[in-house]
C-alpha cells in the first residue's frame, strides 16, 4: 500500500472512531481529536473540568470504539500505590509449599481511565511514572512490562475544588496534551436531554484493534517535517524559558522553568497527527500552532508574581504563538 492510500485508509480509519464515539458523546469534537492524538502518539492525555461535563463518558466511549482492553481507577484520597500497579502476594501450592506470586493491578491495561486522578495523594499519583514513560512496572525488583498499545487518559477537577491535591510536575509532564473540557452549548444541552431521558442510551461499538492502533503508530512517525518547520518548533518551546533572548513579556515577568524537551517532542507529534487528520503527508507551521496550547500550557511553571496574579499558562502559550516568527535564529 502506497503513501496516498495509507493516509485515506487512516482517515477512514478515523472516522469510523469518531462515529462510534459520537454515539454516547455529544460535542466535544476537539476534545475526541486530542484523545486520539495521544492514542496515535502513543502519549497520555490529562482532561480538566468540573464535575459532570461528561469526562469519565467521554473516555469510556474511546476505549469501547477500540477493540482493547479496558480498566479504570478511581482516584481517592485512601488509594495506595499497590492499588495502582499490583503486589506480591502468598500462594500455596498443591504440595504446602508457599511462594510468592505478582499479582497485576488495573494498570495492566492498554486504556487506562484514571479517574479525577488529583484526589489521591501524591504519593499514590507517583504510582503512574514509571508506566507512563518506559510502559513497564517494577515491584521487588522485577520488572513487569505493559500491554502495547498503552494510554493513560487521566480527568482532574480544578484545583481550587475541595478535596484535590495538585499533580507533580514530573508526572504532568508525562502527559502528551492537557485537554479543557469545556460547558456544551445550549443546542448540545438540548440533545444530551434528548438522548439520556428518551429510550434506550446509545454506546460505542469496537471497530479498531491494537494491531491497527499499532500500525497507525508506525504511520504517524514515518510523517516527514521540513528542517525549517523542525526549527520552528525547537525555538517555541525554548521561548518558554525566562532567559531565552527572544520571548515574550509574558514568559520573562510570570514563568519560572519553561518547558523540558519532552514538550517539543509532543509537538511535533502531535502536528503530524494532526497533518493526517487534514489528509496531508507533511507537517505545516499551522499544525504546530493549533496543537502548541494543549502540548505546552501544562509543561509552564509559574512564579510567585504569576502564581500571585492568576496567569494562565494557556494565555502565555498564546502569546508566543502569535508573536514568533516562523524564520530566526
Amino acid at each position: 500500500m502506497n503513501i496516498t492510500d495509507q493516509v485515506a485508509q487512516f482517515g477512514t480509519d478515523m472516522a469510523r472512531i469518531r462515529t462510534e464515539i459520537a454515539k454516547a458523546i455529544v460535542g466535544h469534537g476537539g476534545t475526541v481529536d486530542g484523545l486520539l492524538t495521544c492514542l496515535l502518539c502513543g502519549g497520555h492525555a490529562l482532561l480538566e473540568g468540573v464535575p459532570g461535563l461528561g469526562k469519565t463518558l467521554l473516555v469510556k466511549s474511546l476505549g469501547a470504539a477500540l477493540h482493547l482492553q479496558f480498566s479504570r481507577i478511581q482516584f481517592t484520597p485512601d488509594l495506595m500505590p499497590a492499588d495502582i500497579i499490583g503486589t506480591r502476594v502468598v500462594l500455596e501450592d498443591e504440595a504446602g509449599q508457599r511462594h510468592f506470586a505478582f499479582q497485576p493491578g488495573p494498570i495492566f491495561s492498554n486504556v487506562v481511565l484514571a479517574d479525577e486522578i488529583n484526589r489521591a495523594t501524591p504519593k499514590t499519583q507517583s504510582a503512574l511514572l514509571e508506566a507512563m514513560q518506559e510502559q513497564t512496572v517494577t515491584v521487588a525488583g522485577t520488572e513487569h512490562k505493559l500491554h502495547l498499545p498503552f494510554l493513560v487518559l487521566a480527568t482532574q477537577n480544578p484545583l481550587e475544588m475541595d478535596g484535590t491535591y495538585p499533580l507533580p510536575e514530573a508526572q504532568l509532564d508525562r502527559f502528551l496534551l492537557k485537554l479543557q473540557v469545556s460547558y456544551p452549548s445550549f443546542n448540545d444541552l438540548s440533545d444530551i436531554v434528548d438522548r439520556t431521558t428518551q429510550g434506550e442510551a446509545q454506546t460505542a461499538e469496537p471497530v479498531a484493534t491494537a494491531t491497527d492502533v499499532l500500525a497507525a503508530q508506525r504511520l504517524i512517525r514515518d510523517v516527514p517535517l521540513a528542517t525549517h518547520v523542525k526549527n520552528y518548533a525547537i525555538r517555541l518551546v525554548m521561548a518558554t524559558h525566562p532567559q531565552t533572548p527572544r520571548t515574550t513579556d509574558a514568559v520573562r515577568n510570570y514563568v519560572r522553568y519553561g518547558s523540558s524537551p519532552r514538550g517539543v517532542q509532543s509537538l511535533v507529534l502531535a502536528a503530524k497527527v494532526r497533518a493526517l487528520f487534514a489528509g496531508r503527508f507533511n507537517v505545516s507551521f499551522d499544525d504546530l500552532r493549533e496543537v502548541a496550547v494543549p502540548c505546552l500550557r501544562h509543561r509552564l511553571i509559574l512564579n510567585f508574581e504569576g502564581e500571585a496574579e492568576g496567569i494562565d499558562t494557556a494565555e502565555i502559550v498564546s502569546g508566543l504563538v502569535r508573536d514568533l516568527p516562523e524564520s530566526g535564529p
